[in-house]
């Protein structure tokens, strides 16, 4: 069985001194849809005043010209990232009050969603690379159905000076063994919209008319119905190293594969369907709660720029949005990620197996669906352990790493801003799981006379929205923002004059196995 035992603060020391842990860097993006007032999904095209989805630094959009997500730089402090975000927030909402009535929609899972082929795709223009991003999103649709992707989340960028890939790699480990964590102590998509589901098969229970939940689910978008796919399951990659994580990659990126075969590339009218007819179109498909990344040469395929340059830095990818926060997360959750993530980097990692595999997609679909169910049982080690104990144990061995880093940076463990303070509220939440976000959110849905999710999600959505709209904001900073949105859409328009190449030669290069770096066969 798997033991965990606290890291000594001395040895922590001399293994991280001062001036590695100040390089910590971070930033963030953040997805999030545009509704309507009557919390129906916008199906308005990306407000040209937020400039070009396609070369903003800022503000793009995900998957549907309805879903917005806002990009941070990247930071040395928790507050700075917090305080781009959000500026990024204010601007968007500016922008979206000078045009009507839309807001972002302040819950992972969706508003009230149209039939799924009139979810609108991510448009970004007649370029080469525009078009490859909507045709992309085309294949999603197939494959997946366009509901799944109007899910949306939080994302946290996350590098440590100093740190190699086999290092990165045995962080990447620790964290799916211990994600369940972060699903119960963070998680706050309980409850949906039934349009989400409709003609889905499912175990959700009824709240009202409209509304569904698991009465102890905690992110139901992390679970099975979220970002699932029986094709993907067929994957069983390896974290062990950065040669079995790109030779799983690899395969998956050509490997034909049959239902998507059936369907080809373009349909009788010669319109495009996807990208390709490979288990995955690119890598930016392959699911997971955690990616090793490294920043891309234009035009590079991601897999080519870890083979030839490593790990830079890693992305964790479950978090929900708290409708409860203004921006949908706090410098709170920020300090815990840190220590959190610290701890995973510090604390010795087995290599996984395909059992351990196995059993960490079991405790994640179990922790999505029924986290706060008392007494609920995970696998370790292939033995049943309380996800209370398991999570109390591991809440128990980030102290030292919590108090090193609030030493650090001169922080009293005591004060609200601190590492150590923030590791106690989570304690705290670990042991009384009706103060989580997934239980706040199901409690105040329950007390609403129509117990509905929309209506309860609507109205958070509106008081955030005066919440930003209220806040100071100078004429500098919006005109630096608009200066910035003129700036993407000439570059957009440079790229689109730049392209010689047929979009389908484009294509055919793009995604060809050349452009992935050295094969290097699967692991056993």
């Amino acid at each position: 069985m798997l033991t965990y035992t606290p890291p000594d603060l001395s040895a922590l020391m001399a293994q991280l001194p001062a001036e590695r842990l100040l390089g910590m860097r971070r930033g963030i993006e953040k997805e999030s849809l545009r509704a309507r007032p009557d919390g129906q999904l916008a199906l308005t095209p990306h407000p040209a005043a937020l400039g070009s989805a396609l070369t903003h630094p800022h503000i793009t959009t995900d998957y549907s010209e309805s879903q917005l997500e806002l990009i941070t730089g990247v930071h040395a402090s928790v507050d700075d990232c917090l305080d781009e975000l959000t500026r990024v927030h204010q601007f968007t909402q500016r922008v979206l009050a000078a045009q009507g009535d839309e807001m972002m929609w302040v819950s992972s899972m969706p508003c009230g969603l149209p039939t799924d082929e009139t979810i609108p795709l991510g448009r970004y223009g007649s370029s080469n690379v525009g078009r490859a991003k909507s045709v992309y999103r085309m294949g999603l649709g197939l494959r997946y159905g366009r509901r799944m992707q109007t899910i949306s989340g939080i994302h946290y960028n996350w590098s440590l000076p100093g740190v190699n890939s086999a290092e990165y790699f045995a962080l990447i480990r620790n964290f799916r063994r211990h994600a369940f964590l972060l699903l119960v102590l963070l998680g706050a998509s309980p409850a949906l919209c039934s349009t989400f589901v409709q003609g889905r098969e499912h175990a959700l229970q009824p709240l009202t008319k409209g509304s569904l939940h698991m009465p102890h689910g905690t992110s139901l978008r992390m679970g099975r119905l979220g970002y699932q796919s029986d094709a993907q399951a067929s994957l069983c990659v390896s974290y062990n190293s950065l040669d079995s994580y790109t030779a799983s990659l690899h395969d998956a990126l050509t490997r034909p594969w049959p239902a998507y075969e059936a369907p080809g590339i373009r349909n009788p009218g010669g319109d495009y369907l996807q990208l390709a007819t490979t288990l995955l179109q690119i890598e930016n498909e392959f699911y997971g709660t955690i990616r090793p990344k490294r920043t891309i040469f234009q035009g590079e395929r991601p897999l080519h720029a870890l083979r030839e340059r490593g790990v830079e830095y890693v992305e964790v990818r479950l978090l929900d949005l708290d409708p409860f926060e203004p921006i949908g997360i706090n410098a709170q959750t920020l300090r815990f990620l840190d220590t959190f993530l610290l701890h995973c980097l510090v604390t010795p990692s087995a290599p996984d197996s395909p059992e351990e595999i196995h059993d960490m997609a079991h405790n994640q679909q179990l922790t999505a669906a029924q986290g706060r169910e008392p007494g609920l049982t995970l696998l370790r080690g292939g033995h049943n352990v309380t996800l209370a104990d398991w999570g109390n144990e591991l809440l128990a061995a980030m102290a030292p790493v919590a108090t090193l880093l609030d030493n650090v940076n001169g922080l009293a463990g005591d004060a609200d801003t601190s590492h150590t303070q923030a590791l106690v509220s989570m304690v705290s939440r670990l042991n009384n799981l009706g103060t989580s976000p997934s239980a706040r959110v199901l409690a105040t849905v329950k007390a609403r006379e129509d117990q509905a999710f929309v209506g309860f999600v609507r109205e958070r959505s509106a008081a955030t929205r005066q919440h930003l709209l209220d806040l100071p904001w100078t004429a500098a900073q919006q005109a630096a923002f608009e200066a910035e949105s003129q700036a993407s859409l000439a570059a957009q328009k440079a790229i689109e004059q730049a392209d010689t190449l047929p979009f389908e030669l484009y294509r055919q290069e793009y995604v060809s196995e050349a452009r992935l770096g050295e094969h290097l066969p699967l692991p056993p």
